[in-house]
């Protein structure tokens, strides 16, 4: 969360201690001791809110507040008077204040209206960098959702293996997408305005997938969960292929193809022929950072075909995401972002941990992203540590208060 105020008042005895109360609650108070000094801070990007005195020498509050409002009407202004106007408070709400106080005025009624305040613009903030990240021209940013290291590698992935027109493999734990990542493949390669055509290939027969061929008229041709595919249809596969497809043919998986080529549970080599080019799309246990930027946009799509109105993401909301394992990964994440926009049920962590208090919540927490470092890199603690930011010590205390062993990872 952004913890920057701008603090604006003429008084210098005020401004100082306002600031100090500000510091002391972990805030970072930006002081200055009039519009003109507070405007070149007042931008559409401005990572704070602002908390301004109403009555000041030359431009006052009220104009601090129009002139924000045209910069950026969802930038939070709480403005104090010493006077306790309720004309005035009504006038300042009714020009688009976030709230109004009354000097002197405690910290207790302070912080508060700060802090959502301050949530409320980071929440903007948010929204805003997602949809502009949406309306980009690149489909791997706009539709793979996550800001975290994996998730950038992922996308990289992608954008490698979209242009070069050879088979892909894209391997995932069940729910993470493969699906839709094989679309986005399609989307970026030079095939994107040649049909897309999906087929499960359990059951599929070699005339279905010759006739599938036919239907891609020179696009993509996905075949999911490619393990499940009849023998002699394999054959058929590996054969067309060899002689030039006419059409790419990306593959899905959500179990370990390798071993079943090794086993002979699965052909070698049409395994060999389709592995040329690979994507893993990593788990949710692997990258729990990504989970609250997913949800935001699984609620913002559900609220969009529902016709309704996102309903507010709080911080009890996002922590019992986290707490969770996610087995059933995106697909999983998308159904309660679904039921969270109908009000069926507000998401909470599994089993009981709705009724824990926040250390136990943090403890999930922390147990789930030192459990995600670990599968990040492969088990070897100092390049977690590292990663983490931690000192070797300290890494290995919270690995044995949570029962995690290392070579556990490997």
């Amino acid at each position: 969360m952004t913890t920057r105020v701008l603090l604006v008042d003429d008084d210098s005895a005020v401004r100082e201690a306002l600031g100090q109360t500000l510091d002391l609650a972990d805030l970072d108070p930006v002081l200055a001791a009039s519009f003109v000094a507070a405007k070149d801070y007042i931008t559409a990007d401005f990572t704070g809110v602002i908390l301004s005195d109403i009555r000041m020498p030359g431009r006052d509050g009220f104009h601090l507040l129009g002139y924000t409002q045209g910069i950026d009407a969802d930038l939070p202004v709480i403005l104090l008077t010493g006077e306790g106007d309720i004309p005035m408070a009504v006038e300042a709400m009714r020009q688009g204040a976030f709230g109004f106080l009354e000097k002197p005025c405690a910290s207790a009624d302070l912080l508060p209206i700060v802090e959502r305040a301050l949530k409320t613009r980071a929440l903007v903030l948010e929204n805003r960098r997602l949809k502009a990240q949406l309306q980009t021209g690149d489909p791997a940013a706009r539709l793979i959702f996550g800001s975290s290291d994996l998730s950038d590698r992922l996308r990289d992935q992608v954008r490698q293996v979209a242009g070069t027109g050879a088979e892909v493999l894209i391997t995932g734990a069940p729910g993470t997408g493969i699906p839709k990542i094989a679309e986005i493949v399609h989307l970026m390669s030079p095939l994107a305005r040649r049909p897309f055509v999906k087929r499960p290939a359990a059951g599929l027969t070699r005339d279905a997938f010759d006739a599938a061929c036919d239907e891609a008229k020179g696009g993509t041709l996905f075949l999911d969960e490619i393990a499940a595919m009849p023998r002699d249809t394999q054959f058929a596969v590996t054969e067309r292929l060899e002689q030039g497809a006419g059409t790419r043919v990306i593959a899905g998986a959500s179990t370990d193809l390798s071993q079943a080529a090794e086993s002979g549970a699965f052909s070698p080599d049409l395994y060999y022929r389709l592995d040329v080019m690979r994507v893993r799309i990593p788990a949710l246990s692997e990258r729990p950072e990504d989970i609250p930027v997913m949800f935001r946009q699984y609620v913002a799509q559900a609220a969009d075909q529902a016709g309704l109105k996102p309903p507010v993401i709080t911080e009890e909301v996002v922590a019992a995401l986290i707490a969770r394992d996610w087995p059933g990964n995106a697909r999983a994440l998308m159904s309660e972002a679904m039921r969270f926009v109908l009000g069926m049920e507000a998401p909470r962590s599994e089993g009981a941990a709705h009724d824990l208090g926040l250390a136990e919540q943090m403890a999930r927490v922390e147990r789930s992203l030192l459990t995600a470092a670990l599968r990040r890199h492969g088990g070897h603690a100092s390049a977690a540590a590292q990663a983490l930011k931690l000192p070797r010590k300290t890494f290995y205390d919270k690995l044995a208060r949570y029962g995690l062993r290392p070579e556990d990872f490997r």
